[in-house]
């Protein structure tokens, strides 16, 4: 391009414009994953520098770059509305869309429309008061997406919650209150949208994982429904059914290095009626940690309630180990059974409603204990028996 400025160029470099500097204003939204913040600094250095440089110069290189930036960046934004990324952290699980990452992607796009113009038609013009109000339009729209970015982020549209390109914390780690209260936990009815949000002391990160950790077990956990037919898949009964519930272990699963894996759950709990057994929970047993270990304890914060079960007696069955009981008041077990002592932590994610949350521990006589940031363990924070007792 020789001539005068092409409008068309103009325009586009308006939108790329707005679109690094939304995405400038969402990388500081993401300083908890800081490779995804970097990351989100230079795209926005990227379309920015773009965007004014096609003001200011006619080589046929400009509108190339422009194209080039926002290409990237839309087609970042698009791929992640449906499927997570590997790498950076923070894009690891599919968001649905909400204002601020769609108007920056919709001006990623009018910034590519605008410079494949430009680059069809080298001399194209535009009238001068409509392409000044159009860019100042895009300006606007860029302002307005990051005023409702600061004042309300999230999106909890049937359970979900949404970021603008990946996760975010806010100042001092704590959510908001979005209309659903802080309590927690809270009633869980696996018929009504997953909600863990507005919990204070609970990152996004550690919200999402969470919520896709209750609902992949919602998804995968049916298939063990049939307690027929989980022996041939390695499960034994450790021999509780008089407690009202039954828990199966697959040694074999406690053993291999999968965690949280709804498709390879460690333990499988059924709640008894007579013959019956109904699946109610999955039990997620950590291998060879400690319950305030880092990974543990940061994977849910404190939505998830880690816990052991120091106080179980253990016997040799048919099967396997069977409880045989719990610890008196001076720490001994019935003849012939032994206490291991706390280990290899665990975690229930209910697939049946519960009063005590998507995470409660089984409560009652020998429910264990959960982690906390004061001294490393804690009793649940949902003691009161809402199950009929059962460990």
């Amino acid at each position: 391009m020789t001539g005068g400025r092409n409008g068309f160029l103009l325009l586009g470099g308006a939108a790329s414009v707005g679109a690094g500097a939304l995405h400038l204003f969402a990388a500081g939204l993401h300083t908890e994953h800081a490779t995804l913040a970097r990351l989100m600094v230079v795209l926005a250095a990227a379309q920015c520098a773009a965007g004014l440089l096609a003001s200011v110069s006619t080589r046929k290189a400009m509108p190339v770059t422009v194209i080039g930036g926002n290409l990237i960046a839309v087609a970042i934004w698009g791929y992640t509305r449906f499927a997570g990324l590997p790498w950076p952290d923070g894009l690891d699980t599919a968001e649905a869309p909400q204002f601020l990452d769609s108007t920056c992607a919709a001006l990623g796009l009018l910034a590519i429309a605008g410079a494949t113009v430009a680059l069809a038609r080298p001399g194209a013009t535009l009238p001068t008061a409509p392409t000044a109000t159009a860019a100042g339009l895009a300006g606007a729209l860029a302002v307005a997406a990051m005023l409702g970015g600061a004042g309300h982020v999230h999106s909890h549209d049937a359970g979900d919650h949404t970021h603008p390109g990946g996760d975010h914390t806010h100042a001092g780690g704590d959510h908001t209150d979005h209309g659903t209260g802080t309590a927690w936990p809270r009633p869980w009815d696996p018929a009504t949208p997953v909600d863990v949000s507005g919990v204070p002391g609970v990152t996004a990160a550690q919200e999402q994982r969470a919520t896709a950790l209750i609902r992949s077990t919602l998804d995968q956990l049916p298939a063990f429904a049939d307690v027929s037919s989980i022996g041939a898949l390695g499960f034994r009964s450790i021999g509780d059914s008089a407690t009202g519930y039954e828990h199966y272990i697959n040694t074999g699963y406690i053993r291999d290095d999968r965690f949280l894996d709804a498709t390879h759950p460690e333990s499988l709990v059924y709640q008894v009626d007579g013959a019956d057994r109904t699946l109610v929970s999955a039990m997620y047993i950590a291998k060879g940690k400690k319950i305030d270990d880092t990974e543990l304890v940061d994977y849910g914060g404190p939505l998830m309630q880690w816990h052991v079960h120091d106080n179980l007696c253990w016997k040799a069955g048919a099967g396997g180990p069977q409880v045989a009981g719990v610890t008196d008041a001076q720490g001994n077990c019935p003849p012939n059974s032994i206490n291991p002592g706390a280990g290899n932590p665990m975690v229930h994610v209910w697939i049946t409603a519960n009063q005590c949350g998507p995470f409660a521990a089984l409560e009652g006589h020998g429910a264990g204990q959960a982690a906390t940031t004061v001294d490393g363990r804690r009793t649940d924070t949902c003691s009161h028996d809402h199950t009929g007792g059962h460990r």
